[in-house]
């Protein structure tokens, strides 16, 4: 008897290792995309480094009103978020401080993205209270800069940023007021005054804009885009 013809044989060998290599090639191709996803990543990471978001309080995060306002913005009735009682040449005020709707959602979210740091144009004994009351122990707002760190410029307060980072490709401020980031408007985000709507959604707005602003390399090459004529947040 003939043996089994070794010509089928090969062929079919031949056609297994050629199945083999294709399948063996998709997975290496497959591996290498992981690979260098996984690179770019970690490399974007490590090259982008945490940037500074300054914030305003007044009107920005919060509003209040004191004993001695007549006329108060907020309607009557309205319960604040808590009372402040200092004493300013040596006469005790109270403040009664409303914080912006979605406050402290806000803060816990961009405080994982970014150094927070205050600044405000209100006095110390008044600004240093509001920022302990935000930050509520959380260790979020450390770094805090007063009135007396503004200069006064065309009769209203500035703010130099220059004073908190001398790298301005890396710090911006979120303020209600125009002047006060006069000097830097490349380093800028505006945001509508707040005063008592309890519709607001504005920082809630703002979140999806200050989540990719931390990967750009420099915040001036977005922020300088006339951002500060369009639409107010």
């Amino acid at each position: 008897m003939r043996g089994p013809n070794p010509v089928p044989m090969l062929k079919q060998l031949q056609m297994g290792l050629r199945a083999f290599l294709v399948l063996a090639s998709k997975i290496w191709t497959f591996i290498c995309f992981v690979f260098r996803k996984n690179t770019r990543a970690v490399i974007q990471h490590q090259t982008v480094r945490r940037k500074i978001l300054v914030l305003d309080l007044d009107e920005t995060l919060i509003h209040s009103h004191h004993d001695g306002v007549v006329r108060q913005t907020v309607k009557p009735g309205t319960p604040p978020d808590f009372v402040l009682k200092v004493t300013i040449d040596r006469h005790p005020v109270r403040f009664f401080v409303h914080k912006r709707p979605h406050v402290d959602f806000f803060l816990d979210v961009v405080s994982q993205w970014y150094t927070l740091v205050i600044f405000t144009a209100s006095m110390e004994i008044y600004g240093a209270a509001v920022a302990d009351k935000l930050d509520n122990q959380r260790g979020m707002l450390q770094r805090r800069y007063y009135r007396q760190h503004c200069t006064m410029d065309y009769g209203s307060y500035t703010k130099n940023l220059e004073m908190i980072s001398m790298d301005l490709s890396s710090i911006f401020i979120l303020d209600n007021s125009p002047s006060a980031y006069r000097s830097y408007p490349d380093n800028a985000i505006p945001i509508k005054s707040w005063f008592s709507d309890p519709m607001d959604t504005a920082l809630l707005n703002l979140l999806p804009v200050l989540d990719a602003l931390r990967f750009t390399q420099d915040v001036r090459s977005v922020l300088g885009r006339n951002l500060h004529s369009h639409r107010l947040w």
